[in-house]
């Protein structure tokens, strides 16, 4: 299911550059946001559906869990994965995957 599309929340410019290109690498297509209010901006200009958010849970401003339950509602199909640091490339790689297949 490569065609997924991502939405990335994490604040750290690193990480959010570092998690965007695995994604990116593997075939999804990475919306990325640095806040939470950035990532709301964003989806309500993305018309596509939004399969999975990838967020660090703490965050300045807003958590990734509260990210994630303000988009629900629009998104109600989307999964989520906290984003737990440190992390491989190819361990998050395979937890998407295997967010992404699950039912």
């Amino acid at each position: 299911m490569t065609s997924a599309t991502i939405l990335l929340v994490e604040n750290k410019e690193d990480v959010r550059n570092l998690v965007r290109g695995v994604l990116t690498a593997c075939g999804y297509h990475v919306l990325a946001a640095a806040n939470g209010q950035d990532a709301l901006r964003l989806t309500v200009q993305f018309a596509g559906r939004i399969d999975l958010l990838v967020t660090d849970v703490v965050m300045p401003g807003m958590s990734g869990r509260e990210v994630a339950l303000l988009l629900a509602p629009a998104h109600p199909t989307m999964k989520a994965l906290y984003l737990p640091q440190p992390f491989t490339a190819d361990g998050l790689a395979q937890q998407v995957r295997e967010i992404l297949e699950s039912p």
